[in-house]
């Protein structure tokens, strides 16, 4: 069973599992999660192999390879590719003896203070492309959207908090929206940089649909993002757009922001279904 609603973060941790809370609820089912707080979870997992040098991860993966339930969940982490330049950590969440979860993320050490940057750009300057060409409006500039489904407490709708500044739930097609999350990955731990871009970037699908919310399901069984420096603040802006493809395929791709510039860029695979349909 889910935790308690007044419990004021997206899982509890509670005899070396994690439990779900309602805040962590998705929009297809009551009973399984969305895939943003599944990801902060696997990024919070993988950020527990702690490296011996400052690294930046670059590219943080996550299979999705079942509807994830609202039930106990355990996770690991081992880090499989060790190096002093490159490391990959894979990380893994299963619920009841099953996985549901898998994680590899790959992180890059970073230069130490004192060494010459000379010559090296700004990381936070040159607009990339996008629907604007160049920043996206602030989280100010933004408006709420009514959500289309999930008519219950779920990560959507209280979990995180969402500010458009193109497009909205109800519009088909690209849209720019910042998000924060409104709940700690767990209680009393302020969710790091990492955690926030992987919970954000998981909503690409979502507000960029080209198909009636009513008439279509249209799920990730990935996510990939990639970084070249960490979000600051807490709000990061999605730049996203959905191609249809084969039939039943399509692919969600988003810029990521933060408040000073752009951050990265993540990918969803897409699996469509007539709602209803096996």
């Amino acid at each position: 069973m889910p935790a308690e609603s007044d419990v004021e973060a997206l899982f509890v941790y509670d005899g070396g599992r994690f439990v779900p809370t309602e805040y962590a609820r998705g929009p297809w089912s009551p009973d399984a999660l969305h895939g943003g707080p599944v990801a902060a979870l696997v990024a919070r997992t993988v950020e527990s192999c702690v490296p011996e040098a400052p690294m930046l991860v670059t590219r943080l993966t996550i299979e999705l390879l079942r509807p994830v339930p609202l039930a106990p969940l355990s996770v690991s982490a081992t880090v499989s590719r060790p190096g002093r330049k490159v490391q990959v950590v894979e990380a893994r969440i299963s619920a009841g003896g099953r996985d549901v979860a898998w994680g590899r993320a790959v992180r890059i050490r970073l230069w130490p203070p004192g060494q010459d940057r000379a010559g090296l750009p700004d990381p936070r300057g040159g607009p990339v492309p996008g629907r604007h060409g160049g920043a996206p409006p602030g989280p100010d500039a933004g408006h709420r959207s009514p959500e289309p489904l999930g008519g219950y407490r779920a990560f959507h709708n209280h979990g995180a908090e969402m500010r458009f500044v193109v497009g909205e739930f109800a519009s088909r097609g690209p849209s720019a929206v910042w998000v924060r999350l409104a709940r700690p990955v767990v209680p009393g731990e302020a969710p790091t940089p990492l955690q926030r871009a992987a919970a954000a970037a998981d909503f690409g699908n979502g507000v960029s649909s080209e198909l009636d919310f009513a008439r279509f399901s249209f799920i990730n069984p990935d996510l990939s993002v990639h970084l070249w420096r960490q979000p600051v603040g807490e709000w990061v802006c999605l730049e996203a757009s959905t191609a249809i493809g084969a039939p039943g395929v399509g692919v969600a791709q988003s810029a990521l922001w933060d408040t000073e510039g752009p951050v990265g860029r993540s990918l969803q695979s897409l699996v469509i279904d007539s709602r209803g349909a096996p």
